[in-house]
């Protein structure tokens, strides 16, 4: 299990991902982010080399507040050939100069979700070592592996692309759901789904991720 060290952070993540999230094509907002956390989870590396952690966040930036989600892998040297992937650096009370990337883009946080996604892995609490995160759900109606991902951020949010048809999209800008009951799309062969705190305080549900079979999303 992950160690979760609390710790100081130069800059902090909402200060990285304000600088970060603008540039990216699902980003919804219109001005400077205006961040506040909100939930998420981690997952473990077997390695325990790379810090994983699927962190939302909202934005009260537009008319209405955005929920995003952020998948972060955090590493303490250069990840080779994912410079477009690097969301920043900082500094780390405890670990030193940490790399953080968009996780999507890093192969130990994407083999750590479709592991998720598997039932060979559990997500764990965001804030608190060695603790199940109780609010996050997985659903898989096909067996199979899943590998090879060719990764697309589009508007909609971001793509993982199997060879074998699978796609694994990300869902960036959440939506809450009514009554916390997720219905899956047609197609869907498998989904995460968490809550998260929304800026009136009350807790919100969707999906974080849906599994879509023959290559449709």
């Amino acid at each position: 299990m992950a160690v979760i060290h609390h710790t100081t952070l130069k800059p902090t993540k909402l200060e990285l991902l304000t600088a970060w999230l603008p540039s990216r094509p699902w980003y919804r907002g219109t001005g400077e982010p205006q961040l506040a956390k909100a939930g998420g989870f981690r997952l473990d590396d077997p390695q325990g080399a790379v810090g994983i952690e699927f962190m939302v966040v909202t934005d009260a930036c537009g008319p209405e507040p955005v929920a995003y989600l952020v998948p972060l892998a955090y590493r303490g040297a250069p990840l080779e050939g994912a410079e477009h992937g690097l969301v920043g650096t900082m500094e780390h009370g405890v670990l030193g100069q940490r790399w953080a990337y968009d996780g999507c883009h890093d192969p130990v946080l994407v083999a750590q979700l479709t592991a998720l996604i598997e039932g060979r892995a559990r997500a764990q609490d965001q804030n608190v070592s060695d603790t199940p995160a109780q609010e996050v759900v997985v659903s898989r109606t096909e067996e199979g592996l899943l590998r090879d991902f060719t990764v697309t951020d589009d508007r909609e949010g971001t793509a993982l692309t199997t060879p074998q048809g699978p796609v694994l999209r990300l869902h960036r800008a959440l939506e809450p759901v009514a009554d916390g009951l997720f219905v899956p799309p047609q197609g869907a062969i498998g989904h995460v789904t968490g809550s998260w705190e929304a800026p009136d305080g009350t807790r919100a549900q969707g999906a974080f991720a849906v599994l879509h079979g023959g290559g449709r999303v």
